[in-house]
Formats: structure tokens, C-alpha cells, sequence
């Protein structure tokens, strides 16, 4: 039930605000779709939150072991169980407004619904801010939904990745490098990762001649116009900072020839002109 957590949970959300936003327009105007609609809405928001809550629930468990995730999870579940108390209390409501709806009470029935509503949209953020904590600042959730273990290899990828960024714009270039090496020896048959290893190559460790010779190993899939390009760019910014700029043109020209580029084509003719 934890895959399908991300998917409930946004059918509570949009049922709860749309319901709030026909219940205050209900009571505003004589719109008389307005009322049927509102009710429509919160009593199924309230039945939804029901699994939103389980299915997080369902979810935390393997993302609370996640070292230092701990306490996100619990707060993002603590939220997430008050909004649901919330809604039920706006379902209640609204199923009592129905009962007594010949009744003056019903309108009473709706403001308190409105008001509480309100206190329910105000839940739901704090309950999506904290899941949205979960997802981008701690990953978790990462291959519960597929299930295919490919999802954490591409985590794993994506954190070297930007932790790499982060060390280099630091001015850690050591460290940068050190964790490319790391990352890309577990990738030695994929050209996009033995690029990246290359580049870093180049980048933080400042040796052009390894680059080069690095990239010279590297053969991207025939046809792939993105790889080939990326390879020949790398390999004419290699050729350059080791003082072939005549080498940077051939191959730079040679993907030319292959898949015309406008800014690889400013790229030569900028080479060309510093070589003169």
C-alpha cells in the first residue's frame, strides 16, 4: 500500500480545498449547484484521507531507517494524522448538514464546516511541506513505488552527483574527484558515467592528458546525438586546456559532421579564431 501513497494522498488534497472553496461559496452566494457540491467533495475528502493516512503509515517504515530521517517521518505522520482527524470532523459535519437539512441548523452545520475547512487546508500544507521535506531533502520514498532496484542505483548516482557540484564550487576539488572515482567504478560498461568520470578528470583534477585519454575509451551509442556531442565538447575542452586546439577542432568538426550544432559550430569558429 506505500506505493500508492503519493497518488491518494493528492486526490485528498484537491477533494479538500475544492470542497472548502464550493462550501464558502455556498454560503456567499445562491449558486445552488454550490452546497450539493461542497458536500459531495468533503465527505469523500474525509473517506480519502482514510487510506492517505494508511498508506503513509505503510510508507514510513522504510524510510525512517534511513539514518537521520527519523524525526522528519514522525513529524510528517503526526501532521498527516491530524489533518485526517480534521476531515472526518468536516465529513461528520457535512453528513449531519444532510440529516438536518430542512432544518436552520443545517446552515449553522456549514459555517462550522467552512470554518473548520479552512483549519483543514491549513493541515494539509503543513502535512505536504513535511512530506515534501521527506522527498527532496531526505529521498525517502526512493524504489517503494516501483519496486525496481534501479531506483536507488540512480539515488546513489544523483548524490554523488551533487554532492561532486557542491565540493567543487567549495573548492574541494580532491573531494569531488575522490567521489566521482568512487560512484563511476561501479558503472565501467556505461559511456555517460565514464564521461562524467572523464570530465572530472579534466575538472578537479586538472589533468588534461588523462581526460583525453579517458575519453578516447569511451564509444556512445551509434546515433545517440546527445552522447556523441557531449563526448566530442568534453574532448575538445580537453584538447584545449592541454594546447591542441587544432585536436579540439578536428573533433568538435567530426560530430559536426555528424549532427550539425549552431553552438558547436560557434565553438570551432571561436577556436578558429583564437588559433590564428
Amino acid at each position: 500500500m506505500a506505493e500508492l501513497h503519493p497518488v491518494v494522498v493528492h486526490f485528498t488534497i484537491v477533494l479538500l480545498i475544492v470542497g472548502v472553496a464550493f462550501r464558502l461559496l455556498s454560503l456567499v452566494t445562491r449558486l445552488a449547484f454550490a452546497g450539493p457540491a461542497a458536500a459531495t467533495l468533503l465527505i469523500a475528502a474525509a473517506i480519502s484521507t482514510i487510506p492517505s493516512v494508511q498508506s503513509g503509515v505503510a510508507a514510513h517504515g522504510p524510510v525512517e531507517r534511513v539514518p537521520g530521517s527519523r524525526p522528519a517521518v514522525v513529524e510528517h505522520e503526526e501532521w498527516g494524522e491530524r489533518t485526517r482527524n480534521v476531515l472526518l470532523v468536516i465529513g461528520a459535519l457535512e453528513l449531519l448538514a444532510l440529516a438536518l437539512r430542512k432544518s436552520p441548523k443545517a446552515r449553522m452545520l456549514h459555517v462550522a464546516s467552512a470554518l473548520i475547512g479552512l483549519v483543514g487546508a491549513f493541515a494539509v500544507y503543513e502535512t505536504g511541506k513535511h512530506g515534501g521535506e521527506l522527498v527532496y531533502n531526505y529521498a525517502g520514498g526512493v524504489g517503494l513505488r516501483s519496486g525496481d532496484p534501479q531506483d536507488k542505483t540512480r539515488l546513489l548516482v544523483a548524490g554523488a552527483y551533487h554532492q561532486a557540484m557542491a565540493d567543487r564550487e567549495a573548492g574541494k576539488t580532491a573531494e569531488a574527484a575522490e567521489l566521482i572515482a568512487m560512484v563511476t567504478k561501479r558503472f565501467p560498461g556505461d559511456p555517460e558515467m565514464q564521461m562524467f568520470a572523464a570530465e572530472s578528470l579534466l575538472r578537479d583534477g586538472k589533468n588534461a592528458q588523462a581526460a583525453i585519454d579517458a575519453l578516447a575509451a569511451v564509444t556512445p551509442p551509434e546515433g545517440n546525438r546527445i552522447l556523441i556531442g557531449r563526448k566530442a565538447t568534453l574532448q575538445a575542452d580537453a584538447y584545449e586546456a592541454a594546447g591542441q586546439k587544432d585536436q579540439a577542432i578536428a573533433v568538435l568538426e567530426k560530430a559536426m559532421t555528424a549532427f550539425p550544432n549552431p553552438r558547436m559550430q560557434q565553438r570551432i569558429d571561436k577556436l578558429k579564431g583564437a588559433a590564428k
